[in-house]
């Protein structure tokens, strides 16, 4: 199973709202697997995100992968790096 990664960042609530996690895409800020990638790659397990927000880079794990996530269960989805 794959998502894209607009959608992978607010179901995992890294980015709280879809349209800004497209936005960060398309200007750069987020890169898997250390190169920039467009709102519609799809996510697998394993991939290694890293999103620039402001001054801090967040680097994360894809641990699993799924269509839509609890508040609870979001942070199960990745494993900070």
């Amino acid at each position: 199973m794959s998502v894209r990664l607009d959608k992978y960042l607010k179901v995992s609530r890294l980015i709280k709202r879809r349209t800004v996690a497209n936005e960060a895409c398309d200007n750069g800020l987020v890169t898997v697997n250390g190169r920039p990638q467009r709102a519609s790659y799809d996510v697998k397990v394993g991939d290694v995100i890293a999103l620039r927000l402001g001054v801090r880079t967040v680097t994360v794990e894809v641990l699993s992968v799924a269509e839509n996530a609890p508040k609870a269960d979001a942070a199960a989805l990745y494993r900070e790096v």
